[in-house]
């Protein structure tokens, strides 16, 4: 590392621009333009070295370098912001709503949105925010923002620390606020100095040169502002993962009581009772309307109990459940329990729960049942023995049934919304089995010579509760990031960082300041502490004659 040396004894690091010590500007530094002008100094970050700028030979230099850009981080915000905007134009995923046709992402988003929806999905938009190029392109911006801050707090905290009251004469007289007094008093100086003092200014000396200073502390507002983003960024980034965000639907029917999920199975909810309100039909506020779209739910809630498992930590042992919680679900108004939110996201009304079908004779024209037997939809047997000989096999068993696209049934989902069965009867003393087909509207004789019929008898519908669990760890961090980066606002925006610089020269003085900004307000400063002395006002100017 080359260094460089000051005439004032001082060693600067190569490529600063103005000596860190006493200001004047380093050799082949000057600042002359193309008309011989001298310019006013480049009061940024002091003229300290920067690494970007410094040093471009390795590897580790060149990332630096390309990172320490404001213009890299500047574009990297824009595709983050793009990217997330692309994000918000259909739902994501995770916000499919449960009692949509289809919750399987492929078919959703193309049935919903055509063809725009199969290209966002297949485009991977519908896993935006969780995706690895998304928050690979958040770690670049946290990356950027660490390296601009480093590459420019370092030195700027270096040079602001070791700078002495006295400085050269060519750091003075290439300020925008300058001036020269030919003759001044020391009560002169001294009151400059009582009165800067009551402004709130420090005041150093150094063999009769003086410093006057305040609002330091602004000058580090951008970096504060720094801090808190990239605090945001870490906790957008740890929302993907499961200990810190989690996002759990589940569905619970009246009278059941299931684990949890995303609880590690420590929680179950039961489902005591669903509550349905609708609006009144009869009601004129609602008549119009309800006559357009029918019933319209007023109210739907769940009373639930909420169970902690004792002794869910042995293997295969059924869990003690200790009830930690009673309480009502509705919307807007979650349970809440030890850390986790439980909503009331949804319902599905009249899900079958069983089915009871009869056998009668094809040509029994009354359908007189021969016999009938009872399934379970939820925990269905493979086997039925009726008294009447008759037995009963479930071949295939469809709970959601439909049709694929190459016409072969199959299930949507494993919830009976839906259920078709292909059963075998085999009658009494007979080893060949009758093949039917069976659903809600279809009753299909598989080869036409059946010499019996199956057919649905009755069932039993009942509600089902939809239930989103969320744990947000991350809305600390989030509310904290937010808090630093208005703080670095409100320090950034509301003071400055103000400077004043008194250079006796024989019988006089050399006078100038600096600030970074509102430098009317510097002007006040400085006219109010000259006020009834011999000092002359500064002049705001903004370029120098040779």
């Amino acid at each position: 590392m080359n260094k460089i040396k000051c005439e004032c004894g001082h060693i600067n690091p190569e490529g600063t621009v103005l000596c860190e010590a006493c200001g004047k500007p380093i050799e082949g530094n000057q600042h002359i333009d193309g008309n011989d002008k001298k310019l006013l100094l480049n009061m940024r970050y002091e003229g300290s070295a920067r690494r970007s700028q410094t040093y471009r030979k390795s590897f580790v230099d060149k990332v630096w370098s390309f990172f320490s850009s404001v213009k890299v981080g500047v574009w990297l915000i824009v595709l983050a912001l793009v990217a997330s905007m692309i994000g918000t134009l259909f739902p994501q995923q995770q916000f499919i709503p449960p009692n949509a046709e289809s919750r399987d992402p492929a078919v959703y988003y193309e049935a919903q949105f055509g063809m725009v929806g199969k290209i966002y999905y297949q485009l991977g938009f519908h896993e935006m925010y969780s995706s690895w190029w998304y928050l690979i392109l958040l770690g670049l911006i946290g990356v950027s923002l660490v390296i601009c801050s480093l590459d420019r707090f370092v030195p700027l905290y270096k040079a602001l620390k070791i700078q002495k009251p006295r400085r050269h004469e060519t750091f003075l007289n290439r300020q925008r606020f300058f001036s020269e007094t030919e003759e001044v008093s020391k009560a002169d100086i001294g009151q400059v100095k009582e009165k800067l003092r009551k402004q709130r200014y420090k005041v150093t000396e150094q063999n009769g040169h003086i410093l006057a200073e305040k609002g330091r502390f602004s000058r580090w507002g951008p970096y504060v502002n720094h801090i808190g983003l990239i605090i945001i960024l870490l906790a957008a980034i740890l929302r993907s993962t499961p200990i810190m965000f989690t996002d759990e639907y589940v569905w619970v029917r009246d009278g059941e009581t299931t684990v949890i999920p995303g609880t590690k199975g420590d929680y179950y909810v039961e489902n005591k009772q669903f509550i349905l309100d609708t609006h009144d039909p009869e009601d004129e506020r609602f008549k119009d309307a309800l006559e357009i779209s029918g019933a319209v739910a007023s109210n739907f809630q769940t009373d639930v109990v909420i169970y902690k498992a004792t002794n869910n930590d042995v293997p295969g042992a059924k869990p003690e459940l200790e009830p930690i919680l009673t309480e009502s679900i509705q919307m807007n108004k979650p349970a809440k329990f030890n850390g986790y939110t439980l909503y009331q996201s949804g319902y599905q009304p009249n899900e079958f729960s069983s089915m009871t079908f009869k056998i009668h004779e094809t040509d029994d024209e009354d359908a007189t049942a021969i016999d009938s037997f009872t399934i379970n939809l939820f925990e269905p047997e493979s086997e039925y023995i009726l008294d009447n000989g008759f037995r009963a096999v479930i071949d295939q068993y469809y709970p959601d049934y439909y049709l694929d696209d190459d016409g072969i049934p199959a299930s949507e989902t494993n919830y009976p919304r839906n259920p078709a069965f292909v059963l075998a009867v085999y009658p009494p003393e007979t080893s060949l089995p009758e093949v039917s087909f069976i659903g809600i509207g279809r009753n299909i004789d598989a080869t036409g010579e059946n010499e019996y019929k199956v057919a649905i008898q009755d069932f039993e519908t009942h509600f089902v509760s939809g239930m989103t669990l969320r744990v947000d760890r991350t809305l600390i961090f989030f509310g904290l990031g937010a808090a630093i980066f208005m703080i670095g606002v409100i320090q950034g925006m509301y003071w400055q960082h103000r400077r004043v610089w008194i250079h006796p020269k024989n019988n006089g003085l050399l006078l100038a300041a600096h600030t970074n900004k509102n430098w009317f307000g510097l002007a006040r400063d400085i006219e109010k502490a000259i006020e009834k002395t011999n000092i002359k006002m500064v002049e705001a100017r903004q370029e120098l004659d040779k």
